[in-house]
Order: structure tokens, then C-alpha cells, then sequence
């Protein structure tokens, strides 16, 4: 289909795609297409001022299904890379998983078969569509990590709560991140004060593996990776900044630890799974019990939902310090 066009060079693509779009002057039923070191962006009139202008043959864009056109309603499902992970709980998981893979985007679509489970924090899936793979490379905040949904434990669904906990380290704070999994904060943490010591736990051997490759994959220096159980590998820290806690099942039950290695006036972020009838204070009261045990005073900073979890249920965040 021939459209009038803009012809810009590659580097300045994304920059003039973006005004194009600001203004309405983009085609949305025509591909944007390569011609050698240039791309030709088709425009609905003519534009002056962002490139050449010129009439080219374009192919169509499809228009994405509308889940909301299909089912009736927008389902849950979270996206790891270029993999799909549909709820457990989804009836119409393989109508979605082909809605997904006509959308171009995906490569591979899955479905949580159960629970986050075991001691590794894994959770079993099944393959709907696409490659028959579980491996893929995620951007967030700038970092990339690779990872294997089936072997790990993920979710993207916590990039906001992880930049907030990066964004109050300081260069100089060491940080304990005693169940690290594949390093979405460690390695985040590392990345934005690299002048911060960063120590990353777990005992997942397979996350262990994919934690070395993250911090090499995004070239920071900065992080200690200790593996196995956090009781035994925070032994000999002492003086942490900040502890992360992200185990929010079981997190209270190695708390105990946790003030052992926490400085006077350190942050403890503590994540739990809570029923919306008592979001906090519950938490609140074990946090208190466990600190008076060992003779620690404790303080609030903040409380936040972080995410629903489950009807009901949500994933909330403690932040408390330590005197």
C-alpha cells in the first residue's frame, strides 16, 4: 500500500517516531520499515520539517486482538521477557495463550500449574503455545537478567518496589539481600551506588547460577554472592544498612537473623503475604515480639501494599528500623 512518508536516518528513528506520534501525524494501519541505514516512518499528511519526504509501499498492520473483544474480560497473566505466564486460575488459559502469540510479541506462553512452592520458591508450569522453552532475558530499570521461569522463582510485577528500596541506598551502605533469587535487587542495588557492598543470598543453586551470569551480564563489581541457607551465610555480617527480606511466606521465621546483622539504626524491608482484613498490623505484632526476644527496639517507617496476591490476599512491605 503506497503512503506518503518521512525518511529519517536509524539513529534518529525512535526520537522523530516519537514527535510524529505526539502530533498525529503517524499511519497507524502501515509498518514502519528499514532502507539500509534509514527507516521510512508513513505519516497520514505531509510534514515538514523531520526528514525527507516521500510516497513508498508499506505493508499493513494488523490491529492485536482485543482481549476484551474475545473473552469479555482482560485476563491475568505477567510477562517475563518474551514469555507468557498465565495464572493458575485462568479457564480459558489456551484462548489466551493464542490471542498472545498472534500479537507477535510473545514467543512462548505458559501456565502456573501451581503455587509457589518448596524451599527453592519454584512453582510447576505448563506449556500452551509457542517455543518450548522456559529460559528467557528480561529488561527492568535498566538491567537485564536472564533467568528460567521454571527453575526460579520471578515476577515483574515488583520493578516499582524494587527501585524503591535501590533509590535509598547510598554508596558506602552495605546491603543484605538474604533471599536474592536470580538478583532483581542486588543487582539493581549494585548497578545505582556502586560504591555500596552488596551481599546476595540464596539457596536455590539454579537461581545461584543465574545470579553470577546476571551480575556479569550487567558488569557490576560490587556484589558478594554467598550461597545457601541465609541463617548460615549471614554469619560473620555485621553493620548492614539495609536487610532485605523478600521471602513473604516465611520471611518472619529468619527475622531472628536478620537483627544480627543490621546496624543500630539500620533498615529492615520485611515482605509478608496478609489477608485484607489485617494488612499490617498482625505483621506488626510478630515484628515487635521477635525484636523484644532480641532485645532490639524496632520503629516504623512505612507500610505498603505492594501488590494483590490472591483474593483477599496482598503482598505488603514493612520498612522498620532497627535500634
Amino acid at each position: 500500500m503506497e503512503s506518503l512518508c518521512i525518511r529519517v536516518a536509524k539513529k534518529a528513528g525512535e526520537k522523530t517516531r516519537q514527535k510524529l506520534i505526539g502530533l498525529g501525524a503517524i499511519n497507524n494501519n502501515l509498518k514502519i520499515k528499514s532502507d539500509g541505514e534509514e527507516l521510512l516512518i508513513p505519516v497520514v499528511a505531509r510534514i515538514e520539517g523531520f526528514g525527507k519526504i516521500r510516497i513508498s509501499d508499506f505493508e499493513a498492520l494488523e490491529k492485536e486482538e482485543s482481549f476484551a473483544d474475545v473473552l469479555g474480560y482482560a485476563p491475568a497473566f505477567e510477562i517475563v521477557g518474551d514469555i507468557a505466564i498465565i495464572d493458575q486460575y485462568e479457564s480459558d488459559a489456551q484462548k489466551i495463550a493464542d490471542i498472545l502469540i498472534r500479537q507477535n510479541k510473545i514467543k512462548t506462553v505458559l501456565q502456573a500449574a501451581s503455587a509457589v512452592t518448596g524451599e527453592y520458591r519454584t512453582r510447576e508450569l505448563t506449556f500452551l503455545a509457542g517455543e518450548k522453552r522456559t529460559e528467557t532475558l528480561y529488561r527492568e530499570n535498566g538491567c537485564r537478567y536472564l533467568l528460567d521461569a521454571a527453575r526460579v522463582y520471578f515476577t515483574p510485577r515488583l520493578a516499582t518496589e524494587r527501585m524503591r528500596i535501590a533509590d535509598q541506598v547510598k554508596n558506602g551502605d552495605k546491603v543484605v539481600d538474604m533471599f536474592a533469587g536470580v538478583g532483581p535487587f542486588s543487582v539493581l542495588i549494585a548497578k545505582k551506588s556502586p560504591g555500596a557492598h552488596v551481599i546476595a543470598i540464596d539457596k536455590n543453586p539454579d537461581a545461584i547460577k543465574y545470579l553470577r551470569e546476571n551480575v556479569r551480564l550487567n558488569k557490576v563489581k560490587n556484589v558478594e554472592i554467598r550461597e545457601g541457607d541465609a541463617r548460615d551465610e549471614i554469619k560473620g555480617i555485621s553493620d548492614a544498612c539495609h536487610v532485605i527480606m523478600n521471602l513473604p511466606h516465611s520471611g518472619l521465621e529468619f527475622l531472628d537473623a536478620a537483627f544480627t546483622v543490621v546496624k543500630k539504626g539500620g533498615m529492615i524491608h520485611l515482605y509478608a503475604i496478609t489477608h485484607e482484613d489485617d494488612l499490617f498490623d498482625g505483621i506488626w505484632k510478630k515484628i515487635e515480639e521477635s525484636a523484644h526476644q532480641a532485645n532490639i527496639r524496632v520503629i516504623p517507617i512505612g507500610r505498603r501494599i505492594v501488590r494483590p496476591y490472591a483474593p483477599y490476599q496482598h503482598n505488603i512491605c514493612i520498612d522498620f528500623r532497627a535500634l
